[in-house]
């Protein structure tokens, strides 16, 4: 391998720097504040709050909703659970309002 001359004693520092100043770039975004992969915890918020969802049921507690959006599910009715400020929530899709209202005002065949 030839002599590189007066290069050499430029090439290693300069090399030296591009590479610490490259680890540094990628740490400073890999701990940036802001854009962790984790989740963090969500928030209450009112009714109206969850985007396309509407609410089709106001239970009286987290069990209660849970019953209904089982039932919701058996009926094959696409339904979450929220908590609102407001307290727990049944939410469906809009296209689903009409029908899941049909099947909560129905009868429970649970109950029988």
């Amino acid at each position: 391998m030839g002599s590189w001359g007066d290069l050499s004693y430029i090439v290693g520092p300069v090399t030296v720097l591009f590479v610490v100043g490259g680890l540094a770039l990628f740490l400073r975004w890999a701990y940036a504040p802001g854009s962790s992969l984790v989740a963090r915890p969500s928030k209450r918020g009112t009714e109206t709050e969850y985007g396309l969802l509407v609410s089709v049921a106001s239970p009286g507690s987290y069990v209660e909703g849970e019953l209904l959006r089982r039932r919701l599910e058996a009926a094959q009715v696409k339904a979450n659970l929220v908590m609102t400020q407001d307290g727990p929530r049944v939410m469906v899709f809009p296209q689903d309002g009409d029908r899941a209202r049909k099947v909560l005002a129905g009868p429970d065949r649970a109950a029988g």
